[in-house]
This record gives C-alpha cells, sequence and structure tokens, in this order.
C-alpha cells in the first residue's frame, strides 16, 4: 500500500501542478474514488483468495476420503498391524499420500518414515491441517479392521495457488489504481470545467452588475443628499432631479437587461417559435427608431423586401433587431447613417445592421459579445446588448458575421436557415398577426 500511495502522490504533483483551483477539486476527488476503488479491489481479493483456498482444500478432503475409502476395501494385511499403503501417488495421480498405521498397542507405523505424525493426532476423524517438519499437511482418519487409518496430503498446491493469487492482485493493484486515479482526475476536470467557468461568469457577471450599478447609485445618494442638507433654488432642484431621472432610466435599462439573461439562463428551452417574416419585422421594428435616428439626425435606411420568412420566436428576433439598431444608432455620429438590411440567399436569410461610426477594431471582435464588455467608452450602456444579442442567435442557430460596413462603421450581420423552399412552395406561410402589412422601406431622415 505505500508503494501505490508513493505513486499516486507522485500522480497528483504532475497533475495538479498547474490545475488551480479546480485541479485541486479533481484531485481530491480522484483520490476519494481511488479509495473507494481500492477498497472494492481488496474486498474482490480476498473473497477470491478465500473462494480459491476452500476450493482446493475442499478437492484436497475428498482425495482423502475417496483414499480411506480404498484402504477400507482392501484386503486385511498379514500382520495385524501395518501392511496399509497409501493409493497411488506420484506426479501422474498428484502429490504422494502419506498414511499412518495406529495400531492396538498404540504403535505408529508411517509409509514415509520422515513424516512423523503429530502427537496428539492419531484419533483425527475429519480433515484437519497440521504442520509436520515446517509443513502444513491436510489429514483424515477412520478405523479399518483393528487399526486406525490417518491418510495426509500436503498443502504445497494451496499455498502456490495462495502465492499466486498474492502476487497478481499486487502486480495488478498498482497500475489499477493510477489509472483509475488519473482517469478520475481527466474526467473531475473535463466535467468540472463547465462548472467552474459557469461559476467564474456568475462571479464576473456579479462582480460587473455591481459595478455598473454602483455608479448610479452614488449619483443619486450624492444628489438626494445634497438636497436634503442645503436648501436650493428651483433651477437646481430642475438640474438634479434631471441627473436623478438619468440615472433611475440608466439603472432600470440595465435591470431589464439583467432580468432578461436571469430568464434566459435559467428557462430550460425557448418560447414557442412560428414562421416570421423577417422583412416585416426589421420595417416594423426599425420604425420605432425614427425618432432615435431624428434627434441624432441620422440617415436609417431599411431595405428589406418581403418574403424572407425564417422559423424562430418572434419576441426574440423583435429584441435582437433592437439591441442591433440601439448599438448602430449610439455609435453612428450626428449626421451619420444606419441601414438594415434582409438579404434571402440561397437556403439562408441574412439580417444586416450596418453604421458610419468609428467600426470595432479586428482585435476586438472576438469579445464583443462578452457580457459587460465595451469595445469603447465613448458610448454609454452596460456592455449587456450584444450578449443578449448573441444568447438570442445562438438560440435561434443563427450565425454571427462581423466586419465592416461599406458606409466607414461597423457591420453585424446574422444569417438564419430559410422556413421554406420558394422553388417548392408556391407561396410563403404567413407571419402570424403580420399579415395585413407588407415590407416597405422607411424614408431616410
Amino acid at each position: 500500500m505505500s508503494d501505490i500511495r508513493a505513486g499516486l502522490g507522485r500522480v497528483a504533483e504532475r497533475l495538479g501542478a498547474s490545475g488551480g483551483g479546480l485541479g485541486a477539486l479533481s484531485i481530491r476527488v480522484a483520490f476519494g474514488a481511488t479509495m473507494v476503488v481500492a477498497v472494492i479491489y481488496l474486498t474482490i481479493s480476498v473473497a477470491l483468495f478465500a473462494i480459491v483456498t476452500r476450493n482446493l482444500t475442499a478437492q484436497i478432503d475428498s482425495r482423502l476420503t475417496d483414499s480411506l475409502a480404498h484402504i477400507q476395501a482392501q484386503p486385511p494385511p498379514p500382520s495385524s498391524c501395518g501392511g496399509f499403503e497409501p493409493p497411488g501417488g506420484g506426479p501422474r495421480f498428484g502429490p504422494e499420500l502419506l498414511v499412518w498405521t495406529v495400531c492396538p498397542d498404540g504403535t505408529v507405523v508411517g509409509s514415509n518414515t520422515d513424516a512423523t505424525l503429530p502427537a496428539g493426532d492419531e484419533t483425527v476423524s475429519a480433515p484437519t491441517t497440521v504442520t509436520i517438519n515446517d509443513t502444513e499437511v491436510r489429514i483424515a482418519g477412520q478405523t479399518v479392521e483393528r487399526n486406525y487409518v490417518i491418510v495426509g496430503q500436503t498443502m504445497a498446491s494451496v499455498t502456490q495457488a495462495q502465492q499466486t493469487l498474492v502476487l497478481g492482485a499486487l502486480v495488478i493493484a498498482l497500475p489499477l489504481l493510477i489509472l483509475v486515479f488519473v482517469g478520475a482526475v481527466v474526467i473531475g476536470r473535463r466535467v468540472g470545467l463547465p462548472i467552474e467557468q459557469a461559476r467564474r461568469r456568475q462571479l464576473e457577471f456579479t462582480a460587473d452588475a455591481s459595478h455598473e450599478l454602483r455608479t448610479p447609485l452614488s449619483v443619486i445618494e450624492a444628489e438626494t443628499s445634497l438636497a436634503l442638507s442645503l436648501d436650493q433654488d428651483a433651477d437646481w432642484y430642475r438640474s438634479a432631479f434631471t441627473r436623478v431621472h438619468r440615472e433611475s432610466r440608466r439603472m432600470r435599462r440595465l435591470l431589464d437587461d439583467l432580468l432578461w439573461l436571469a430568464r434566459f439562463d435559467a428557462v430550460g428551452r425557448p418560447p414557442d417559435a412560428e414562421p416570421v417574416d423577417l422583412a416585416l419585422l426589421a420595417t416594423e421594428t426599425t420604425e420605432r427608431f425614427v425618432s432615435v435616428a431624428r434627434a441624432r439626425q441620422l440617415e436609417l435606411v431599411v431595405d428589406a423586401p418581403p418574403g424572407a420568412t425564417i422559423v424562430a420566436p418572434p419576441e426574440w428576433l423583435d429584441r435582437l433587431l433592437s439591441v442591433l439598431l440601439d448599438n448602430a444608432c449610439k455609435y453612428a455620429p450626428e449626421g451619420g447613417q444606419v441601414r438594415v438590411a434582409v438579404v434571402r440567399s440561397g437556403g439562408r436569410v441574412r439580417l444586416t445592421v450596418d453604421d458610419s461610426g468609428p467600426g470595432i477594431p479586428p482585435e476586438q471582435r472576438p469579445r464583443i459579445f462578452d457580457r459587460f464588455h465595451r469595445a469603447t467608452e465613448s458610448t454609454s450602456g452596460a456592455g449587456l446588448g450584444l450578449a443578449i444579442g448573441d444568447a438570442i442567435v445562438q438560440a435561434t442557430e443563427g450565425r454571427w458575421t462581423v466586419g465592416s460596413a461599406a458606409i466607414g462603421g461597423a457591420s453585424l450581420s446574422v444569417s438564419w436557415a430559410a422556413s421554406y423552399d420558394a422553388g417548392a412552395v408556391s407561396s410563403p406561410p404567413a407571419p402570424v398577426d403580420r399579415s395585413s402589412r407588407s415590407a416597405r422601406r422607411v424614408p431616410s431622415v
């Protein structure tokens, strides 16, 4: 066991050298699993040892019983004592049998002069194990004529089998337990890695959310403290309430995004999907941003010919497009452009939102969908919009394409599989609650 423990310790040092918290935990779990396997293996080995010993001993006992029956059937010896010979023996018939004859006068005559029957065993009947010349011998006896005959056989075959079992168990134990240990560590890491990543994301999420909420709360607390401590004029109060209102709206938007993500993570399945005319949805959603674009003097254009139908939850698609349009309107400079396009190409439908803003640097593109990540600090926001959009895209089996727009800024597009084959279906399925309207171009502002 010391060698096994030392071997597992060396393996643990190598596996845990760079594993961190997850590595240490997986090693502890692996040690526990290995100890359980070791106990099971030891139990099985002991049981196997006992079964083999019992079976081999039973075979010897059966041979002794048969030998006594054979001696009983022999003709009586000419002399009054002795003369009984072992029935067979030698390499052909197994180990040599020993025979002792106890005469009526108490004299013991043995078939092998080198094997002396231990004192006190002259009346043994049931099979018993004794030690003769430092060798274990199995003996049994019965009365034959006027004599008492005892037959014996060495337990060498049993001892050899026991030694073989012990040696085999020890040889197998070390590599088996090392294999179990390494396997448990590897499996534990593979199983625990997603859990550890989720835990870290949750911690980061909580820390980032706390950070984002701290700033508006600090502003609100400072403004209310000043308002309560000193008398101010009406203009000051109006300015203070404006700042409090602005920060409250910021908190409201952040909390709405957090609640949406929390519900999204908690729900086991998405809402019921239905055929949605993405062009019509893009036109209607873009109309809601006309006032936002007018306030910043943006040219807002949508190019969405009808017939681009996909199957997805319509409320999710509306939320995704709102996120993309909100981002585009934030980053586009005053007097710039925001363009929305829906194109059907082959068996897929692509939604693209371009803006004339600063664009997304290539090194930032892999992280733009991380929660609370912002590629630039030039705009307000918590960095949850694209995280929400990515969750929707992944849940609806869409594909992102992030690049540069022809109008100079960022280009974010998503493609989905079309819900029908125009060459095989005479007319596309009508979107629910939207059949009375058709896609149209939103006039430039």
